[in-house]
């Protein structure tokens, strides 16, 4: 009897880095598309200075310092405010409307990143007259982008595009009217996030911790595969009010979901659906 081919050392490196990161610090990673977290994870050895992946598991389980660097690489943190400005034009056109008929609003924002779409939704009910009587709930895995997200500090040679894309989602006012200046970063105003609860929460492993009107998760779950892309539909369901809203990503839909069911379309092209009464 011949002995099974060997599996692909790296490939099997990886599965174990993943397992150690589970049991060691209940970070869930194992069900991530493994095309994409095989990509992040080369990077992160490469510039991390590490030989292989072994390596990386070994310092990973003994410093927690390392886990927090190696999670920026894992976890995804590029975004920018009011990112495809044709979504927020449709939530300001189409969905605000229902929305004003909510004596109080809950939002969740489920992977915030480093909390551009955050002051997005919160400049936009603002200027809707809605923020004052809404809750915003916003969600990551990555401490360290919590922290950015809370400080509502960023470059300010992001401004420009930041202040484009106000303007295309229908802004009714200067994005300037929301910051201030200083050493080369836009320190945006706190009464933004005065009414926003940042919180650590993972679409993995996590449950439904509130009811909202609406949900926007957007270019977080093209990283799942298709399991956990359904765990975190189903989720979403849970959290959702009757005839609540959900926002995905311009590549995410819900057409293959097992919840597809659950929900209708309502603004097609932009990824935006709704609840059933079912």
């Amino acid at each position: 009897m011949t002995n099974p081919p060997a599996g692909n050392v790296e490939d099997i490196e990886i599965q174990l880095l993943l397992e150690a990161l589970f049991l060691r610090y209940h970070y869930d990673f194992r069900h991530y598309a493994r095309t994409s977290i095989r990509r992040r994870l080369r990077q992160a050895r490469d510039q991390l200075g590490f030989p292989n992946f072994s390596a990386m598991q070994e310092e990973v389980l003994h410093d927690e310092d390392m886990l927090s660097r190696l999670l920026d690489y894992l976890t995804v943190q590029v975004s920018e405010m009011f990112r495809d400005p044709s979504y927020f034009l449709a939530l300001r056109e189409k969905v605000v409307p229902h929305l004003r008929t909510y004596p109080s609003l809950k939002i969740w924002i489920a992977g915030c990143s480093h909390g551009e779409e955050v002051h997005s939704f919160a400049i936009l009910l603002h200027e809707e007259g809605l923020l004052d009587r809404t809750i915003i709930y916003a969600s990551d895995i990555n401490p360290a982008a919590l922290e950015i997200a809370r400080s509502g500090i960023y470059p300010l040679d992001r401004i420009a595009t930041f202040s484009r894309n106000h303007q295309l989602a229908g802004g009714k006012s200067s994005l300037a009217d929301y910051y201030t200046t200083a050493y080369d970063r836009a320190v945006f105003d706190k009464k933004l996030r005065a009414k926003v609860v940042f919180s650590d929460h993972s679409l993995v492993t996590d449950e439904v911790f509130t009811e909202c009107q609406l949900v926007s998760c957007r270019n977080v779950m093209i990283y799942f595969d298709r399991p956990l892309q359904d765990r975190a539909v189903g989720l979403f369901r849970d959290s959702l009010t009757r005839r609540g809203f959900l926002g995905l990503g311009s590549k995410e839909t819900l057409r293959f979901s097992e919840h597809a069911d659950s929900f209708t379309d309502f603004v097609r092209e932009e990824k935006i659906y709704q609840r059933t009464d079912a």
